[in-house]
């Protein structure tokens, strides 16, 4: 069976596959298109194991929220060529709708949900790197529900599709506030919501590197119990959301600014491609 140009290119877009690759495809096939497909499919998925070891530290952020629910999917890729393909960022999308549809918020029990064609998730995804050709995996998912969520995502590079986003959820609605503190988060990356969050052992850490610190510099021994403590609490506004100076106002801490719009931050999740 004969083929023609126009199905090497129609073979290319549905695969992503490449030139030669559908030719031979088409080939071995003898013209077959549903029977290329199955080829480059087959042949790309014995690939899958060779790409395991790869890194993937390109990719995207995808997110949605609406009202007293969002998600947010982080889909990691090996270079920013594929990152900014269509075919990459339509499995995003594809994937942060099934996300959406779930009721996990568990990345292993995600990775088992069935999508609207039979597929498991872990299956498409596999499915992705057979086609696109390169290692693909999500690295992480996001759920809030319960109260007013809010959501920012960045592009970290205006030739490529987001690559940082947060997820805001907040006790009370208040849409200025919500998109701000996103803001904030992505620009800030703090680690806990308040102080009280923070881990012990955390803290302890940071109590014995400032000693070490403050011995190795020679500060005086009476004064030292203070410099410790002094950087202490340094250290935990520095990772505490709501002691935080806000980035529009540093004369105010986030949690002024939460409690002027009469809300505050129950949770969040920040998501940076690479981190």
């Amino acid at each position: 069976m004969a083929y023609t140009a126009e199905d090497v290119k129609k073979l290319r877009e549905q695969t992503a596959a490449g030139m030669l690759d559908c030719k031979k495809a088409l080939d071995e096939a003898d013209g077959d298109f549903e029977k290329a497909v199955e080829i480059i499919r087959v042949k790309g998925l014995k690939g899958v194991t060779k790409r395991e070891g790869r890194s993937t530290s390109n990719g995207l952020v995808i997110a949605k929220a609406e009202g007293t629910r969002g998600v947010m999917l982080e889909l990691n890729c090996e270079t920013d060529f594929v990152a900014k393909g269509e075919r990459f960022q339509e499995l995003a999308q594809e994937l942060l709708n099934q996300l959406a549809a779930s009721s996990t918020n568990d990345l292993t029990a995600f990775l088992a949900t069935k999508l609207p064609s039979g597929q498991t998730v872990q299956e498409r995804v596999d499915e992705g790197n057979a086609t696109l050709g390169e290692k693909i995996e999500i690295r992480r998912i996001a759920v809030l529900e319960g109260s007013p969520v809010s959501l920012y995502l960045h592009r970290t590079n205006p030739d490529l599709p987001p690559q940082l986003g947060v997820l805001v959820q907040l006790t009370a609605d208040a849409v200025e506030a919500g998109k701000d503190v996103a803001q904030h988060i992505a620009a800030f990356a703090p680690q806990f919501v308040r102080r009280e969050d923070i881990p012990a052992d955390h803290i302890e850490a940071e109590r014995r590197i400032a000693e070490e610190t403050a011995r190795a510099e020679g500060k005086p021994e009476a004064s030292l119990s203070k410099i410790v403590e002094g950087r202490v609490t340094g250290f935990v506004k520095e990772i505490s959301l709501l002691e935080q100076a806000f980035a529009k106002d540093a004369k105010k801490t986030v949690q002024q600014i939460l409690d002027e719009a009469k809300t505050a931050v129950s949770a969040f999740h920040r998501f940076k491609v690479g981190q």
